[in-house]
């Protein structure tokens, strides 16, 4: 993927249903984390409070990658968030149906609480 100066530039390039994804998304994390610098990091939008990364959004070919840097520390009933590599979780999201406000917005408070 090329490079962009904005989430808004990396989320216009694209291509449905993955522009609609993230469009519905970024609100839900925006809301979940006011406190939070929305931006870009390696190229990817980015949820971040103060230096600390909170999560991230990552297009690929078909899907997007909902990942939170310290997921693993997360108290996850649903059984959604897959471990990564060091301490970071995420789920994909394959349509705008995937995306569960409630949900995520506990899993955000939990890391950002931990990045605290």
């Amino acid at each position: 993927m090329p490079k962009f100066a904005t989430v808004e530039e990396y989320t216009a390039a694209l291509a449905e249903p993955l522009r609609e994804i993230v469009e519905a998304a970024r609100p839900v994390l925006g809301a979940a984390l006011p406190e939070a610098t929305e931006g870009l990091f390696h190229g990817d939008p980015t949820w971040s409070v103060g230096k600390n990364h909170v999560c991230l959004l990552k297009a690929y070919t078909s899907y997007v990658t909902f990942a939170l840097w310290h997921g693993q520390s997360v108290a996850d009933p649903s059984g959604r968030l897959a471990a990564g590599s060091r301490d970071m979780a995420s789920v994909k999201l394959r349509s705008v149906a995937d995306i569960d406000a409630a949900l995520f917005t506990d899993w955000l408070r939990q890391a950002a609480a931990v990045e605290g």
